[in-house]
């Protein structure tokens, strides 16, 4: 395996990982997001982590076809992964916690591309920047929703 091809894995975990960690606390703030924003928010976060669901299999399959095997174990997901967010105390709190978790998997995705394009890779190079589209999309939806 080249050391091109290894940075691309390599790039491909930490950005599994953030999405599965991301997923998982948005889902966890759709189970339990209160208040009078709640059914919109509710709905939003479904949305979310329905999309961020089936991006998982996207990138872990990509994985594979690089010749590397996927995470196994929440262990290694998580290992992947990078510190949680402390939980959220309401739902402007969520809301603040999801833009700020969407602009560093942005940041991840930016650094992801560009490893994607020195190995050569234009299919991972697509794949990121279809996922660091809708971030940012998010990212915009929810700061313009804050007023």
């Amino acid at each position: 395996m080249t050391t091109a091809n290894q940075a691309d894995i390599d790039a491909l975990n930490t950005v599994l990982g953030q999405t599965f960690r991301l997923y998982v606390q948005t889902h966890g703030y759709h189970w339990n997001v209160e208040g009078p924003s709640f059914r919109q928010l509710h709905d939003l976060f479904e949305a979310q982590y329905r999309n961020l669901w089936s991006a998982l299999d996207d990138i872990a399959e990509r994985i594979r076809v690089k010749g590397a095997y996927a995470p196994r174990t929440v262990v290694e997901l998580m290992a992947n992964a990078g510190p949680e967010a402390d939980p959220a105390k309401s739902a402007e709190d969520m809301i603040a916690k999801l833009i700020a978790e969407h602009r560093a998997i942005s940041g991840t995705l930016r650094d992801a591309i560009s490893s994607a394009g020195e190995a050569g890779d234009e299919v991972t190079a697509g794949l990121l920047t279809d996922r660091l589209e809708w971030h940012e999309t998010e990212i915009w939806m929810m700061t313009a929703s804050q007023g």
